[in-house]
């Protein structure tokens, strides 16, 4: 996945990163996306579901017991990937967009916009840019606290987007 022209506005006044996360058929050699969601600075997130190219074969039973997204669910509700890569390019187009796994999301969403045929119109970068020391060293303490209050019941793309989001938010302001 390259990286297109982005106009980069840096957080000011500690505005909520916009922030996306990806789940997928495993980990490791041959896993490839099946959700993605962000959630914007202003609250506002979205969730799409990704068909699985034909060349996607990996499918690790472990990961679809921590997301619970069968290949049957993805068969009937998932978006070919072009669609949802023109979804995430109209929607994040000219934003840097934060992640904290960022070697595997960066892979992911590389995979995607490949079988797209597109490219990206905004920059992925680590959440971990956004911290100083002293934050990164709370942050594991803040996601769980965040977490605890937060009534969220599923691992899944948008939430875990939206928890890593809130957790910025308030490492920022201890």
């Amino acid at each position: 996945m390259s990286t297109p022209a982005v106009l980069e506005t840096p957080l000011v006044a500690r505005e909520p990163p916009t922030v996306i996360d990806v789940e997928a058929s495993g980990f490791g050699k041959g896993s490839y996306p099946i959700e993605v969601g962000f959630v914007l600075p202003d609250g506002q997130s979205d969730c799409m579901l990704i068909r699985p190219d034909p060349q996607w074969l990996h499918w690790d039973p472990g990961a679809e017991t921590l997301h619970r997204i069968t290949r049957d669910v993805l068969a009937r509700h998932g978006q070919a990937p072009r669609a949802v890569a023109e979804r995430l390019n109209a929607q994040l187009e000219g934003r840097v967009v934060y992640t904290d796994g960022w070697g595997n999301d960066y892979s992911w969403l590389s995979m995607l916009y490949d079988v797209a045929g597109c490219r990206p119109s905004y920059r992925l970068d680590s959440l971990q840019k956004l911290l100083d020391e002293d934050e990164l060293a709370r942050w594991d303490r803040t996601k769980a606290a965040v977490f605890g209050e937060t009534p969220m019941a599923r691992h899944r793309a948008s939430a875990d987007a939206r928890l890593l989001q809130a957790t910025v938010v308030r490492v920022h302001r201890n």
